[in-house]
């Protein structure tokens, strides 16, 4: 959902469909590259933003995500492959085996009814889970939100999908796991998720999980139960907005279960068509089910606002400088002395562009 386009329809966010491709015959290729420079007020030891995987080193001049989008589309048959590269994938595909870490998405569809245009589509897809994928261009602030960040960006296996109506689509999910995609037990998930358009100007999205999470690296982990709840508003006028509300819930042989949930809002003026400003504030709680604070601290509980200064360069190029404090009532955070500290200040530079 660019801050800058009106569009006859508003974009679902949690896909990766945006990129422009060059088509020829059948086969379309595009391409994408988000360069990024961090600064965090903190600077941590090791490098690495702590709590993320997306624009997360500190200090340096780097690529967050660089990838080549090969397509084929006939009337009963499509495919999609994306081999990637960047700090992203380095961070969030680093327990994947062999090239494995590199695949954004590989996948094949076919298409089982004409009549009612329903699709199977099988692989590595994109995640439908939160309003934020990792494709920063398609997002009113550069980076990412608490919320995407834990949650899977990808899954591996069978995605249905079926049109109930005008405004309604359902997607059902057979997944190999949460975010991998070689599997990590025996067991499959499930995920539901179910989109709705009133209108052209909002999107309402309701996504569901149910996994058994046990795996060699948590061997005390049993059923996980997430829903996921978002909204996206862009009429193509100078006011567009998100939010995402999510829950979840991880069964532990262990201990008790743990639960997890965030909500937050981003909001984008624009001042022309080559100028605006998003911002956002957000609110993310966690008991131990995903994660733990980098200071010893049970859990992970925090809050942050931001905001974002974006220039339209060109119709395929993005200029961005974003400024975000993340605040917490617990030491969850280590300052520049490396002493447990309530939060940290982030400041980060991007130029993307996509063809």
């Amino acid at each position: 959902m660019m801050p800058f386009l009106a569009t006859a329809q508003v974009v679902n966010t949690a896909t990766m469909d945006t990129v422009e491709t060059t088509v020829i015959g059948r086969v379309g290729i595009g391409g994408y590259v988000d360069s990024y420079y961090s600064y965090n007020f903190n600077k941590p030891v090791d490098g690495v933003n702590p709590y993320f995987v997306s624009s997360a080193r500190n200090n340096e001049f780097t690529i967050n995500l660089a990838y080549v989008d090969i397509r084929y589309r006939s009337k009963y048959m499509r495919a999609r492959f994306v081999p990637g590269f960047g700090t992203y994938m380095d961070a969030n595909y680093k327990n994947e085996p062999g090239s494995l870490k590199n695949m954004v998405e590989a996948n094949v569809g076919v298409l089982v009814s004409e009549k009612r245009k329903i699709w199977l589509d099988v692989g590595v897809l994109g995640s439908p889970y939160t309003n934020e994928s990792a494709i920063s261009k398609d997002h009113l602030m550069y980076t990412r939100s608490f919320a995407p960040e834990n949650v899977p960006y990808y899954v591996t296996g069978i995605k249905l999908s079926v049109p109930l109506s005008s405004k309604i689509n359902a997607y059902l999910y057979i997944m190999n796991g949460w975010q991998v995609i070689q599997d990590n037990n025996d067991g499959k998930s499930v995920g539901t998720q179910l989109e709705y358009r009133p209108n052209k100007t909002m999107l309402f999205n309701w996504n569901t999980y149910i996994g058994d999470e046990r795996s060699a690296q948590h061997l005390d982990f049993r059923m996980r139960y997430f829903n996921d709840f978002y909204w996206i508003f862009n009429n193509g006028g100078k006011f567009s907005a998100t939010s995402c509300f999510y829950f979840g819930y991880q069964q532990k042989a262990t201990s008790s279960t743990a639960s997890w949930w965030t909500a937050n809002f981003i909001g984008n003026y624009a001042f022309n068509e080559s100028v605006s400003l998003s911002g956002r504030i957000e609110y993310y709680d966690d008991n131990g089910a995903l994660l733990n604070s980098i200071t010893g601290t049970p859990g992970f509980k925090a809050a942050s606002a931001g905001t974002c200064l974006n220039f339209k360069l060109h119709r395929l190029a993005l200029l961005r400088f974003e400024a975000r404090r993340f605040f917490s009532a617990e030491n969850v955070y280590l300052d520049a002395n490396q002493s447990p500290s309530k939060g940290a200040t982030l400041l980060v530079g991007s130029l993307t562009a996509w063809f």
